[in-house]
């Protein structure tokens, strides 16, 4: 009995893994591609996304200093080192509240830019919109004196309608008139 047993001292069940080749990958990409299977054998399983490294923080200044080393004489030997430490440490921490500054000002610069830049774009497109209405206007104006100009014909129209049989007797001769008349051009001639 003790022969068929396993991993977890279930008799006849197995591990839960089943045997696979040993595949060395050659390429990044093959690798890659050994990733995502075996990721995806099992779907169900969530894969472990890390979070980010936390950023490297200098340790804070001592508030109170008890060996205050002075440059006087009778200093021990080892005093140096220690000195030596210190101000390494204290250039560390003042080199990072630097940097820290600077990030700070370049990101401060980096949002004046993207609200600089909203804010023109702000400005072109109402301009740009301004253009529009205004060429809607005067579309729609042109529109409206069309209609008018319409309307007005078709009521001189209507008008005229009435003493026209009077005007068609002049026109028959205002027509003969103007066939008699020299063209307005002559090709040829300046």
């Amino acid at each position: 009995m003790a022969a068929h047993t396993q991993k977890n001292n279930k008799p006849g069940i197995s591990g839960g893994k089943e045997a696979q080749p040993l595949v060395i990958a050659k390429t990044p990409a093959e690798e890659q591609r050994l990733k995502l299977e075996r990721l995806m054998r099992n779907p169900d399983k969530p894969a472990a996304i890390p979070d980010r490294p936390k950023e490297w923080n200098p340790r804070a200044p001592p508030e109170f200093v008890r060996d205050v080393m002075g440059s006087s004489a009778g200093a021990g030997s080892g005093e140096f080192h220690v000195y030596r430490h210190l101000r390494r440490r204290e250039y560390q921490r003042q080199d990072f509240l630097d940097k820290i500054a600077d990030k700070q000002d370049e990101d401060q610069d980096y949002l004046d830019k993207v609200e600089h830049n909203k804010q023109a774009a702000d400005d072109r497109t109402a301009k740009r919109k301004k253009k529009r209405e205004k060429l809607r206007q005067k579309k729609e104006m042109a529109k409206k004196a069309k209609l008018e100009s319409k309307n007005k014909k078709e009521d001189d129209a209507d008008n005229s309608s009435d003493s026209s049989d009077e005007e068609k007797e002049e026109d028959g001769d205002r027509e003969a008139d103007d066939d008699a008349e020299a063209p307005s051009f002559i090709m040829g001639r300046k």
